[in-house]
């Protein structure tokens, strides 16, 4: 990660947590650095885990409610992409406006950027009289490659193929 936006995000974490009359604890900013330093969607558990083996001694709720507040001030992005699945998180700041296809079976999550959907923003901001903010689409797949362990759609020899 580059030192630039690194000290970008801390400045921003610290100003928000004075803001909010917060305290600046080391564990708070070293979970925004792990962030940071990930290129994935992942859960807080992972991001636990993650702290814990680079043996860095932080808890559980610390972890879930750093990502809490992270959220809040703008530095990290909330997903809840299946019911009953735990949310999983993606770094906010200085990331490119993107989508997500998230597979039923696998649970893979892929990003795509389509430049269409920014004309589609740009009308319904100019027919609603509004400034869109931000927006979330996610399409929702099944997976067809064969080497799916999950794929609810392979045939199986009990089945009929019609």
């Amino acid at each position: 990660m580059a030192q630039e936006i690194l000290k970008v995000i801390k400045q921003h974490l610290s100003v928000f947590l004075e803001q909010k009359g917060y305290r600046k604890t080391n564990e708070r900013f070293a979970i925004l650095e792990e962030i940071y330093g990930r290129n994935d969607h992942f859960g807080a558990d992972e991001l636990y885990f993650a702290m814990h083996d680079k043996n860095y001694p932080v808890s559980r709720g610390t972890v879930y409610n750093t990502l809490e507040m992270l959220e809040e001030c703008g530095l990290v992005l909330k997903h809840q992409f299946d019911k009953g699945v735990a949310a999983r998180y993606e770094k906010a700041y200085g990331r490119k406006q993107h989508d997500h296809l998230f597979c039923l079976d696998c649970k893979q999550i892929r990003e795509f950027c389509d430049p269409r959907l920014q004309v589609i923003q740009n009308m319904v901001n100019e027919v609603f009289d509004c400034e869109i903010m931000y927006h979330s689409l996610t399409f929702y797949s099944k997976c067809k490659k064969a080497d799916c362990i999950n794929n609810s759609n392979r045939n199986t020899d009990n089945e009929l193929n019609l």
